[in-house]
């Protein structure tokens, strides 16, 4: 009998890009416990690099990710949580799941860029692990939808609470209230994706921009992280505060004076008066 080949994927691009790729096509990468396991372990390991730059999250097959896999019955049992109760339902979101809060928490947390790409449709558990990204960025063949409506329930893990901060109270009812789907392009109007590439030429768009992150200031972007999410929660004057208070560091990183030394004699160098 053959092996199954493991459901994660993990690859080191350019010695600066972890790849992660969902690998269960002939199951429309459905997420199981296995899955998320490989996929912390290479989060954290992204996390506890300091040379690895951008975390890049991709599928094969035709969808990048149909949701949680129903028939996956390896999470752990946990008797206090037998009971068919309001309150162990809401136990088992938070702390079951394969760990799915916990590890949405740390992506949100990690001062580093993580990108998912989407090449197909993305349903359920997989746009709620999309939501915790950094960026998203589609093919055009890319869709998004949450179908727990049918079943008369809530995407639980991201799905309310996180797709509403991103994308308003607007879109949400249109995606979970009405369960309708959206496509590529109407991800990108209602700001859920941040840019929608052709088919053809979508591998090669999602590397570059990678790679154009992973030239960035590290320093800057966790900064930005940060002072971005606190920035949406706080008011508007507590917002400008955080802003000083992250660029009161960054302005005493070496890195910073050199960069912009060196751009300030760029710039001049451009604009010298020419001789007669």
């Amino acid at each position: 009998m053959t092996a199954e080949a493991p459901h994660l994927l993990v690859d080191v691009v350019d010695g600066e890009i972890i790849v992660c790729t969902l690998n269960r096509p002939e199951k429309l990468n459905a997420i199981t416990g296995q899955m998320l396991r490989l996929f912390e372990e290479a989060l954290i390991r992204f996390r506890n690099t300091p040379e690895l730059k951008v975390m890049l999250i991709r599928a094969t097959g035709r969808y990048f990710c149909s949701g949680a896999d129903l028939r996956d019955r390896s999470e752990p049992d946990l008797p206090h949580l037998r009971e068919h109760t309001a309150r162990s339902i809401r136990e088992r979101h938070r702390i079951q799941l394969h760990g799915m809060h916990r590890i949405y928490d740390e992506m949100e947390h990690i001062e580093k860029p993580i990108v998912v790409a989407h090449h197909a449709m993305c349903v359920g558990g997989g746009l709620e692990l999309s939501l915790s990204c950094d960026f998203r960025l589609a093919a055009e063949s890319a869709g998004y939808a949450f179908p727990e409506g049918l079943f008369g329930v809530l995407p639980a893990s991201n799905g309310v609470s996180r797709l509403t901060r991103i994308v308003g109270p607007h879109w949400a009812r249109w995606l979970i209230m009405a369960n309708k789907p959206a496509s590529a392009q109407m991800a990108y109007n209602m700001g859920l994706v941040h840019q929608v590439f052709p088919d053809d030429t979508f591998e090669e768009e999602v590397m570059a921009f990678c790679g154009h992150l992973a030239k960035q200031n590290g320093e800057q972007m966790g900064a930005a992280k940060i002072a971005i999410e606190l920035a949406w929660e706080l008011g508007r004057d507590s917002g400008r505060h955080v802003e000083r208070l992250a660029n009161s560091a960054l302005m005493l990183n070496p890195d910073y004076l050199e960069r912009l030394e060196r751009y300030v004699a760029s710039v001049g160098s451009k604009h010298k008066p020419q001789c007669p």
